[in-house]
């Protein structure tokens, strides 16, 4: 990483620290489900993605031939889709009256061309909002998989080539009544500043909102096996000798990004794996 980030992403952290989601007005979700099992980082190249953590399988879908969200940019929409379907109990979501307004939630910015924000924002969201889901419990003796789309309607109208203009209609996303109910049931509560700061990693994003909702619950130590580590989230990375040192060094990396916004978190890197330590969650539940 280079110096102007690391400083960057410590001043961003610092910001953080100082005052809690709730008083900064920050708070967001992400459904359950996907923080133990995570959408591609990178493009599969295939109508289906499948990950499975335990006896949770996902099961991601490209139902409209226009291909799968990946990558950073689909984990923020679904946090603040999650986030959105929280606070107004509707599965209908506004998008704001512009295009720069919902850059601005994602903390993206206002590029242009191929590899610019807008362009990649507009593609993952045509891709997410096609896409079906499937996700739940597999065994032996059992196979439980609720499918679901995750909209049933969707309209950008945005101009990309004046994303500060209001536009005359509202722009937004109906979620099926079946995801809506997913996403919304049990939460997992972010800090969305965080999510802004770790934006360029997919893994990071993933093990941020992975050990905060762990360590809602840890009570003991747990060894987590490096095995199971790249089945949970390195898809993109060879089963091969070469393949796991590739995830290792990627997992380390990412995890020094995530304790950098998230300090009180807590383990050790051992030979087989990592061992989580029971901390303060990032973000605290609140009581209903």
């Amino acid at each position: 990483m280079k110096p102007e980030n690391i400083d960057k992403l410590i001043a961003s952290a610092l910001a953080i620290e100082e005052s809690d989601a709730y008083r900064a007005g920050a708070i967001g979700y992400m459904a359950r489900a996907l923080t133990q099992a995570t959408i591609p980082h990178r493009d599969p190249g295939s109508p289906q993605y499948i990950r499975q953590n335990g006896n949770l399988r996902l099961v991601i879908t490209d139902v409209s031939g226009v291909g799968l969200p990946y990558g950073s940019i689909p984990r923020l929409v679904l946090a603040w889709m999650t986030t959105e379907a929280v606070r107004t109990k509707t599965p209908h979501l506004e998008l704001g009256p512009s295009l720069q307004t919902f850059l601005d939630q994602l903390g993206l910015s206002r590029t242009g061309g191929k590899r610019g924000d807008i362009t990649r924002l507009r593609d993952q969201m045509t891709r997410l909002f096609s896409a079906a889901v499937s996700w739940g419990s597999v065994g032996e003796d059992h196979d439980i998989l609720k499918r679901m789309l995750v909209s049933e309607e969707a309209a950008l109208w945005w101009n990309p080539k004046v994303p500060g203009q209001d536009t005359l209609w509202q722009s937004y996303v109906v979620l099926s009544k079946r995801f809506f109910d997913a996403i919304t049931d049990s939460p997992v509560p972010l800090d969305m500043r965080a999510l802004r700061v770790l934006k360029n990693s997919p893994l990071a994003l993933d093990l941020y909102a992975w050990t905060t909702y762990r360590m809602s619950y840890l009570r003991r130590r747990t060894d987590i096996p490096w095995k199971a580590l790249q089945l949970q989230f390195g898809a993109d990375y060879a089963d091969t000798a070469q393949g796991r040192q590739g995830f290792k060094r990627k997992l380390l990396q990412a995890l020094t990004k995530v304790h950098t916004v998230y300090p009180a978190l807590r383990l050790e890197v051992e030979q087989d794996g990592i061992q989580l330590i029971p901390s303060s969650t990032h973000v605290k539940q609140l009581q209903k």
